[in-house]
């Protein structure tokens, strides 16, 4: 148990000093000292996107032990209040948007930024728009009454301002977006899950002597509207934000797999090479919470190869 008190510091230049991540041209983990439970996720990471409704509480829990002290919360919108040493209740503001929160531990020197988007509730869909940006309609009846295909809860809105916010050390909120054309402001469904299993994917394939900041995402989130209109399947786990499609492009960055078996080829070998560092990941235990699907697709004349992942919580092979 950790033994920690609490202060909360809501000026501005704090949360922009602590704010302060890219890319960087060679790859980190970026993991913190401490770890935090928020919405049943466990985060390593210094970095993380998390996605609730207006006025949601969220329970944020410290696991991993710290010297005796206080956290300092940096935040500017929201209510937060303890619920024990290790454990607070943080409400959100009724207000959507970008609304971020960072624990700050000032004897180590060590920090964890909750990037929190307060979603537009589904609730608000009219007809098949969400103001002016075309969402489509989702299934009326899930799946084989599997919970993972009830409608989302609410939707992330995206604006040029927030577009690049990191939701996770090497992942931006943009890389999630459906390709539909569209003006601002533009919407996505998004699981946390998801965010932290692409992570370990990448760190695992960074072990594996592929040199990898971050995946090219050929595919995140899409709307049921784009969904149909590129005729894929009606379920996709796509449209509920639980699915990606993924390639590595890193040298050259060509839009394009890279030749991660080096025969002077960019073809399916190079997406089955990927494959398999994902597919040897199944029966770890800690990879337990992260079972999904996991495909591999060959190059056509409108995409390159590339693989598709997801966290549909049992195991597809494809």
């Amino acid at each position: 148990m950790i033994r920690v008190n609490f202060i909360i510091w809501t000026t501005p230049i704090f949360s922009i000093l602590l704010a302060v991540t890219s890319i960087a041209s060679e790859y980190k983990p970026e993991k913190s000292e401490f770890l935090v439970k928020v919405k049943n996720e466990i985060i390593p990471y210094k970095v993380m996107g998390i996605f609730v409704l207006p006025q949601e509480i969220v329970s944020i829990e410290a696991l991993s032990h710290q010297p005796e002290g206080d956290f300092i919360f940096l935040m500017e919108k929201g209510k937060l209040s303890r619920l024990s040493p290790a454990k607070w209740n943080w409400q959100a503001p009724a207000e959507t948007g970008l609304h971020p929160l960072t624990l700050f531990h000032p004897q180590t020197g060590d920090s964890l930024r909750l990037n929190i988007f307060v979603m537009v509730p589904f609730e608000e869909l009219k007809g098949e728009y969400l103001n002016g940006y075309r969402i489509g309609k989702y299934p009326t009846l899930a799946l084989k009454n599997l919970s993972i295909y009830q409608p989302p809860k609410g939707f992330i809105e995206v604006t040029p301002e927030n577009e690049e916010t990191f939701i996770s050390p090497h992942f931006q909120i943009k890389q999630f977006l459906s390709k539909q054309s569209s003006d601002y402001p533009k919407y996505l469904a998004l699981r946390e899950r998801l965010i932290l299993k692409l992570e370990m994917i990448l760190e695992k394939v960074n072990e594996k002597g592929i040199d990898c900041n971050t995946f090219f995402v050929m595919s995140g989130y899409r709307t049921p509207f784009y969904n149909k209109a590129i005729k894929n399947v009606t379920y996709s786990r796509h449209i509920w934000g639980g699915a990606a499609d993924i390639f590595i492009d890193q040298d050259p960055e060509d839009g394009m797999m890279d030749d991660l078996n080096n025969d002077g080829k960019i073809d399916y070998s190079d997406a089955e090479v990927l494959y398999k560092i994902i597919d040897d990941l199944y029966g770890e235990p800690w990879y337990h919470f992260f079972i999904g699907g996991l495909g591999k697709y060959k190059k056509t004349p409108s995409h390159g190869p590339f693989v598709h992942v997801d966290v549909r919580g049992f195991k597809a092979r494809w």
